[in-house]
């Protein structure tokens, strides 16, 4: 394994994010596995909070899925370095944070979300929404 990949796995644990993560994933009665990169792949979650194809926490990637693809992978393993650089849990109330202001940009909860946008929005399953005030394509902006 890289040696960035190893660090973040262990600043991940140190900061409590990736055992949060095991817990959860635990709760949710997902199998766990080892992924790419020093991720931990949960599969088969129960629960449907929240709304995400997946979402990580810490190394830990979860989803209700059976398994994921690895465009997905990248994705959610740029989560994980966002959740090490963040020191932990002050990703969540930032990145709450950001998906609001996304949602009042554009009435979409990852367009204008920076942690969405600089993970990939389009590994991510994403849609590219228009800010408001710029309307759709060849429609005027909202009065």
């Amino acid at each position: 394994m890289d040696r960035r990949y190893r660090f973040r796995r262990v600043i991940n644990f140190l900061n409590l994010t990736t055992p949060l993560g095991l817990l959860i994933a635990a709760i949710g009665g997902a199998t766990r596995r080892s992924g790419p990169d020093g991720l931990v792949l949960a599969c088969g979650y129960r629960f449907r909070f929240p709304i995400a194809g997946a979402f990580t926490v810490g190394n830990v990637v979860i989803t209700r899925r059976d398994g994921l693809d690895e465009t997905l992978i990248g994705h959610e393993s740029r989560h994980a370095t966002q959740w090490a650089w963040c020191a932990g849990l002050p990703m969540l109330p930032l990145y709450l944070l950001a998906m609001l202001v996304s949602v009042i940009v554009c009435g979409d909860q990852a367009s204008y979300n920076p942690f969405e946008r600089l993970a990939g929005l389009d590994e991510g399953g994403y849609r590219r929404a228009q800010p408001r005030w710029r309307g759709r394509a060849g429609e005027p902006p909202h009065a």
